[in-house]
């Protein structure tokens, strides 16, 4: 059974990050790249909330026992593979577990215009996550 505890905690912790995320739609796009302040807090807090999604995947998938995932990408096929989410879901998430180490590893590469479309685009594929999640413990 999944440790219910451990998971709402890190729920909340997400959806702490993913407000702060949301504040940096108030900005545009030129004052987002032109002020580090704004881009370096969401770079940072955008990481934060990809761990937390894994770390809630891998959570689930102890705890129910699924095979091990061999990489954060396959997080999200097995989850998929028991039907815990989505085909669509799956993707979105497997880009977004891609795109982890773009900003863990690549940092001198970092688009900050694809960061901010990111941030303005793709919060709602967490927040599915969470809701299904929620309703699956």
């Amino acid at each position: 059974m999944v440790k219910r505890e451990i998971i709402i905690s890190r729920i909340d912790k997400l959806n702490e990050y993913v407000s702060i995320l949301k504040s940096v739609i108030k900005y545009n796009k030129e004052k987002y790249i032109a002020d580090p302040f704004i881009y370096g807090s969401a770079e940072r807090f955008l990481h934060l909330s990809i761990e937390c999604v894994l770390d809630i995947g891998n959570h689930v998938i102890s705890d129910m026992r699924f095979r091990k995932p061999e990489n954060n990408k396959d997080i999200f096929l097995v989850l998929y593979e028991n039907r815990i989410i989505d085909e669509k879901l799956k993707n979105n998430l497997c880009n977004m577990a891609g795109f982890r180490n773009i900003l863990v590893h690549d940092y001198m590469k970092l688009d900050r215009a694809f960061v901010y479309d990111i941030i303005n685009n793709n919060l709602k594929d967490i927040e599915d996550f969470v809701k299904i999640v929620v309703e699956y413990i």
